[in-house]
Parts: structure tokens; C-alpha cells; sequence
């Protein structure tokens, strides 16, 4: 009766354990869809700036480049805008703070939705969800309305290079 009770555990303990390895804690965990970064890579919180093919532009704290979106006001975001915009233009949310290059009185949030977004120099912050590393530019220009930003807050409005370009021609950017 002991030694069936030590076999029940064991394979409690080795189930448990293989239970725990599929956890899926890591930047892909098997189910082939690309994620954007691992969460603990990401450090989302700062606004910087970083060279790109189109000058010094700004970026978060992980390089991935942020946009403005010209229809927008001054601190007023568009966290109301469809599920299909959100997805591919997300807002840099959360509370910011300055990193290399720019000027910390520029940074700032608005609200909606009960989120607070991001804003540079009075622009609310996007990401494209097509910019896959640090570095990509692929927004840039998207529907004539989806900018990436200088230093000073002003929309750097010069074309992409075709290889940073997005491949669809500008099509589906949702110019909300």
C-alpha cells in the first residue's frame, strides 16, 4: 500500500511537471503566430529617438518606431476608434518617460477610453503593427496620414525607402 502511494505521487510530480514546460512562457510558444516581442524584452514606457532611413525619429524604449496620426488633435487621442484600427495602429499607452534625444517637456497623455495614451509634443503616439523589429518603418506615409515623428515633435513626411516601404501599396491603414 506505501509503495502504491509513492507511485501516485511520483506521477503526480512528473505530470506536473510536464505540465509546467508547456507553459509557453517565452517569445514563441509554439502556435506559429508571430507575437511582436516578449513582454519582459519590451520596455514600452520610454519615448527615444533612433536613426532610421528617414532621419532621427522617435521610438520606444525597444527601437520600435511610433507614428502620429495626422487626423488627430492636439492631446486628443483616437482610443475610439474600430477593433481593426486598434489592431493595426495600437496607441503607446502608459505612463512615458524620456529617454535619449528628446525633450521630456514634450512628453505627456491624454485619455480615452479610460486609458491614458502617449502624446509627443501634443501628438497621441502609434505603433504599426507591420513593424516587425526595431527599426522598421513600414507606416510611414500609409494613407497620407501616418507619419513617424522628429525629435521636435513634427511629422517627418518623406517617403520610405522601397525597402522599409509597406508592400501592400498603402492599402488597409485604416486612415482613422
Amino acid at each position: 500500500m506505501h509503495r502504491g502511494r509513492i507511485t501516485v505521487c511520483g506521477l503526480a510530480l512528473v505530470a506536473a511537471l510536464g505540465l509546467a514546460g508547456c507553459g509557453g512562457g517565452g517569445a514563441d510558444s509554439g502556435g506559429g503566430a508571430r507575437s511582436q516581442a516578449p513582454a519582459a524584452a519590451m520596455d514600452t514606457s520610454t519615448v527615444r529617438t533612433s536613426n532610421s532611413p528617414l532621419g532621427t525619429v522617435l521610438v520606444d524604449g525597444s527601437g520600435r518606431t511610433l507614428y502620429l496620426f495626422t487626423a488627430d488633435g492636439k492631446n486628443t487621442n483616437s482610443m475610439d476608434c474600430d477593433a481593426a484600427c486598434l489592431k493595426l495602429w495600437p496607441p503607446m499607452e502608459g505612463k512615458p518617460k524620456a529617454g535619449d534625444g528628446v525633450d521630456a517637456g514634450l512628453i505627456g497623455t491624454t485619455r480615452g477610453g479610460g486609458r491614458s495614451q502617449v502624446t509627443y509634443a501634443g501628438h497621441p503616439l502609434y505603433y504599426y503593427a507591420d513593424d516587425q523589429t526595431a527599426g522598421d518603418v513600414k507606416g510611414q506615409g500609409v494613407d497620407g496620414v501616418w507619419f513617424v515623428l522628429d525629435a521636435q515633435g513634427a511629422a517627418i513626411r518623406t517617403a520610405a525607402p522601397t525597402t522599409s516601404a509597406t508592400e501592400d501599396g498603402g492599402n488597409g491603414g485604416y486612415g482613422y
